[in-house]
């Protein structure tokens, strides 16, 4: 009876351990932080002048091909962004090659873990599909390293392969950017500072100076919709938490049946 109960007791404190731990590490889409109606239907011409956006938002934006068109969006540790991007073409064209690249924080061209980055569209194409899947941002990494980092990520979309009579030609285009929060998989010791945004250095050296001068001092604007992670939390947490349950139930379990029901009833009472 006493071994029932202590079994009983193991699997309720097991289950209460365990299911915080799987719902926290389910793998789920990034909620859009705003609607569609909001997104920018405007693209830049550079790293500098980049257009935000938010993850979630499907930006839209006119241009002619050979155009180099940028947009900026933030990524925060334990996230693995997935860049889409749609060139809408006119309707008469040669064949055209397209191409979507991203960049980090440091203006680093970030590998693709999967995904058509390059596309060939035919001549009687309509549209060219693109995308991206980067690696999962880590709170940290070694300097040497080429590591995705916090912070901002860019997104540039050109035509790589285009005949002269193409050039200038209009075309649409559509970029959105979702991730999929992998968790403490993914998770590693340490955190940067601040993440890698631009003129977050400007925008402190003003602090510390007291000065009222803001005018350069924020560059970007966007961050996730809660705020960027400290990088010290995950939920590598209460995996350590449930295996330390586990080792103290099994502890108990293995004392009560190891040590019997009492003293066997052979023995006479005063031995």
């Amino acid at each position: 009876m006493r071994i029932t109960r202590t079994v009983g007791a193991a699997a309720l404190l097991l289950g209460l351990a365990v299911s915080p731990a799987v719902a926290d590490s389910t793998p789920s889409p990034t909620d859009s932080a705003s609607t569609d109606s909001a997104a920018p239907t405007l693209a830049g011409t550079s790293f500098r002048d980049a257009t935000e956006i938010e993850q979630g938002q499907t930006a839209t934006a006119s241009g002619s091909a050979g155009d180099y068109l940028y947009w900026s969006f933030p990524a925060d540790s334990g996230q693995r962004p997935t860049v889409k991007a749609t060139v809408k073409l006119p309707e008469t064209h040669a064949t055209e090659t397209w191409q979507v690249d991203v960049y980090d924080g440091l203006r680093r061209r970030q590998s693709c873990q999967y995904g058509a980055q390059t596309r060939t569209a035919a001549p009687d194409a309509s549209s060219v599909e693109l995308a991206c899947t980067l690696r999962t941002v880590r709170a940290w990494s070694e300097a040497w390293a080429n590591d995705p980092l916090p912070g901002t990520y860019y997104v540039r979309l050109t035509v790589v392969g285009l005949s002269t009579a193409d050039l200038g030609l209009p075309v649409g285009t559509e970029v959105r950017v979702d991730s999929k929060d992998i968790g403490g998989s993914a998770a590693v010791d340490g955190s940067l500072a601040e993440p890698l945004v631009p003129g977050i250095a400007v925008k402190s050296e003003a602090e510390d100076d007291g000065s009222q001068d803001t005018k350069s001092a924020v560059l970007s604007a966007i961050e996730p919709e809660d705020g960027w992670s400290s990088g010290w939390w995950s939920d590598r947490w209460l995996w350590t938490a449930v295996g330390g349950a586990l080792a103290a139930l099994a502890g108990v379990g293995g004392y009560a049946l190891t040590r019997g029901s009492g003293r066997p009833s052979r023995v006479p009472p005063g031995a």
